[in-house]
């Protein structure tokens, strides 16, 4: 969106940007935006509330007038309600290894199930299933406070590395989890509030971002609204 308003006002015409990621719209920089820290997919806050969402309109609006560069932030912050997926994730077996490493071997025979059963896997973009272990290894170092350029990744290319790592983890669930069938966002939270590897890919994440490593390796290792 952010892009496409740079588009919109070349070509004269006056744009607003409902923003869900502050620190996209800084980096982009449309003339105005009017950040609101609500849940990813509900750029107007919670669904049915007819006076929030026109409350946020309004105020959207009013930034129409700015002359120069301007970043409103909403007052209301509302927290995602998506419940985890429920799913139990094997113990440890090996307390030696790194805590993400010991969970992903646990996972793998779920894995090897799933697959078998559906014949398709999403792991490979970068890495296949026999180097999610290393890929964890390493950002578990890199949260350790490694240096991101002296410790490579297999596979190189992090954003999709990291894509391979939660595929794995997804297909894993799939066959443990209990209940109804989960939503994307279910599966998403379960990975990085419940499990290893997701804490370790966040933490990883951090430290390189701290390290001053380039905008686009970093940010886009996990969603940018984490």
């Amino acid at each position: 969106m952010c892009t496409l308003a740079h588009v919109f006002e070349a070509a004269g015409l006056t744009t607003v940007v409902l923003a869900s990621m502050r620190e996209v719209a800084e980096r982009m920089a449309p003339p105005r935006v009017l950040y609101c820290e609500f849940p990813l997919g509900r750029p107007l806050g919670r669904p049915d509330d007819v006076a929030l969402q026109r409350d946020v309109l309004d105020r959207a609006l009013v930034l129409l007038d700015a002359s120069e560069t301007e970043l409103d932030t909403y007052p209301l912050v509302i927290e995602s309600d998506e419940t985890p997926l429920a799913c139990a994730i094997p113990p440890r077996f090996d307390p030696t290894l790194p805590p993400a490493v010991d969970e992903a071997q646990g996972l793998r025979a779920a894995y090897e199930r799933s697959l078998e059963a559906r014949r398709v896997t999403a792991v490979g973009r970068a890495i296949g299933a026999d180097q999610v272990t290393d890929a964890l290894a390493v950002l578990h170092q890199w949260a350790q406070g490694a240096s991101w350029k002296e410790t490579p990744l297999p596979g190189k290319i992090t954003v999709a590395v990291c894509h391979d790592i939660r595929a794995y983890y997804t297909e894993a669930a799939l066959q443990l989890a209990t209940g109804p069938a989960p939503g994307a966002r279910s599966v998403e939270a379960w990975f990085y509030a419940q499990t290893e590897a997701g804490r370790t890919m966040q933490a990883a994440r951090e430290a390189i971002r701290d390290q001053g490593a380039p905008f686009p390796f970093w940010f886009y290792m996990a969603p940018g609204h984490r």
